[in-house]
This record gives C-alpha cells, sequence and structure tokens, in this order.
C-alpha cells in the first residue's frame, strides 16, 4: 500500500510559479506510474500530468503544456510538478495519485492511491 501526502499549494498572482510535492510512504514507489490531477469547484477532476516508473515518459494535458514540469526520484520516494507561467484558469485542488497498471493514464479510475490535495489559487 502507498500513502500520498501533497504539498506546496498557495495563492499566487498571474504569471507566478509553484512547485508542488508528493512524497510517498512505501517501499515500491519505483512500480508505479504516477499523475496529478485537479478539481476546480463545481467541476470534474481533470488529468494534469503523469510520469512513468523511471521517469522517462511524461505526458501533459494540452493546457498545462509547455508551462507545468513533472519529474520524480524514486531514491527519494518523491514526485514534483513545477508550474510556471501559473494562470487564474489553473486555481484548483491538486492531487497526486499513484497506480501499478495505468493503461489510459488520462483516467482518474486507473489509479489506486491518492493524495488529500493541497490548494493551489491564482489571482489575476
Amino acid at each position: 500500500q502507498v500513502q500520498l501526502v501533497e504539498s506546496g499549494g498557495g495563492l499566487v498572482q498571474a504569471g507566478g510559479s509553484l512547485r508542488l510535492s508528493c512524497a510517498a510512504s512505501g517501499r515500491t514507489f519505483s512500480s508505479y506510474i504516477l499523475g496529478w490531477f485537479r478539481q476546480a469547484p463545481g467541476k470534474e477532476r481533470q488529468f494534469v500530468a503523469a510520469i512513468g516508473r523511471s521517469g522517462d515518459n511524461k505526458y501533459y494535458a494540452d493546457s498545462v503544456k509547455g508551462r507545468f514540469t513533472i519529474s520524480r526520484d524514486n531514491a527519494e520516494n518523491t514526485m514534483w510538478l513545477q508550474m510556471n507561467s501559473l494562470k487564474p484558469e489553473d486555481t484548483a485542488v491538486y492531487y497526486c495519485a499513484a497506480g501499478r497498471n495505468v493503461y489510459f493514464y488520462t483516467r482518474n479510475g486507473e489509479y489506486d492511491y491518492w493524495g488529500q490535495g493541497t490548494q493551489v489559487t491564482i489571482s489575476p
């Protein structure tokens, strides 16, 4: 079993940057595909980014491509999401997720474990 804890959220102005972290427990961190999702008030949870087990393969939603960067360090059991050029529409609760067998990385149902979420608010 894996426990995930996000941190790094906050309030920034448009154009600013934030770096989210996702710390995981367990000794099998490297066997999981990891993802970031976000949920704005009144909206469904949506895919943001995903990263393969070794960190070589990365996938992004079109809305964040070129602005966000996902990374992981299996030795530190940690994943990050570097968010630059933030926009008010990026405002949401951001969740990290882990899954052993993820075939459709954009689907939240593919992931087995979720963190509690961290709030990101971007002011105009």
